[in-house]
Formats: structure tokens, C-alpha cells, sequence
């Protein structure tokens, strides 16, 4: 499970470092694909692939899932997580969602999410302030 949520830097050649402790679960071959909220998702090749299972359930038919469909899966890259633990992002994928130098990097489960730093801190004060009253909507108990 990947947990936390860790400050970086994008290197020169458009690399991060990934967290020692998710390298492990990541393995050397992932996934970075347009995500949600102006992020990208990171996720182990497998999880990648789990992923892409469920969207077999969609109906063709539907205009919105081919559209997301498109963009989801058109926009993903397989990256290799050099001998250093960094992953490239790839080019494309900075400018969708805006990433600048600093970053963070935070833990969603199966997926990390990579996000520009300014725009992550104002996205958790926005979440932060609706925590509770969200999750009195999820029925998670």
C-alpha cells in the first residue's frame, strides 16, 4: 500500500525520486497516466493492468467512457524506475498537469498521485476543511 506524502524535485531530465519505502511495492516497471484534479497517477505495472480490467466493463456504446477511455489509456506511459529510484515523467504528462520543479508525491493506496506543489497544498486545505463532512457521505464504517 502506498502511504505518505513525500517532497521532491523534477531534475533537469524530468526525473523525481521515487520514496525508498514504495520502491519495493512499485517494483522497476510503472505506470504514469493523466489522473484526476489536475494530477498524474503513478502505479506498479500490475495495479496498472487491474485497473485497465475494469474499464472491460464498460459499454462501448457510451460516449463518456470511450472518450475517457481515450484519454486515460492514450495519455499513460510505462516507465522503468532507474537504478537510483527515479522515474521519468514524461514531458506530455508535465505540461497536462502543470508540474513545475517541486513536487509532491502522496500515497492513495495502489496508486500514488504526483502533483504540482502549490497546487497540491491548496487542494488539502480545500479537502482538509471538507474531511468530515465527506466522510459521512462514503459510509465507510
Amino acid at each position: 500500500m502506498l502511504l505518505g506524502e513525500f517532497r521532491h524535485s523534477l531534475d533537469a531530465k524530468g526525473r523525481v525520486f521515487l520514496p525508498a519505502r514504495w520502491r519495493e511495492e512499485l517494483g522497476v516497471t510503472v505506470v504514469v497516466t493523466l489522473g484526476l484534479d489536475k494530477c498524474l497517477y503513478l502505479m506498479a505495472a500490475p495495479a496498472f493492468a487491474e485497473l485497465a480490467q475494469r474499464f472491460d466493463g464498460l459499454a462501448l456504446e457510451d460516449p463518456a467512457a470511450r472518450k475517457y477511455m481515450r484519454v486515460f489509456f492514450s495519455q499513460a506511459s510505462e516507465e522503468t524506475v532507474d537504478g537510483q529510484g527515479r522515474v521519468s515523467i514524461p514531458p506530455h504528462l508535465r505540461t497536462v498537469a502543470g508540474l513545475d520543479k517541486e513536487l509532491v508525491l502522496a500515497g492513495a493506496s495502489k496508486r500514488a498521485e504526483i502533483w504540482d506543489r502549490s497546487a497540491y497544498d491548496a487542494y488539502q486545505v480545500e479537502a482538509q476543511e471538507q474531511y468530515e463532512d465527506i466522510a459521512k457521505t462514503l459510509n465507510l464504517s
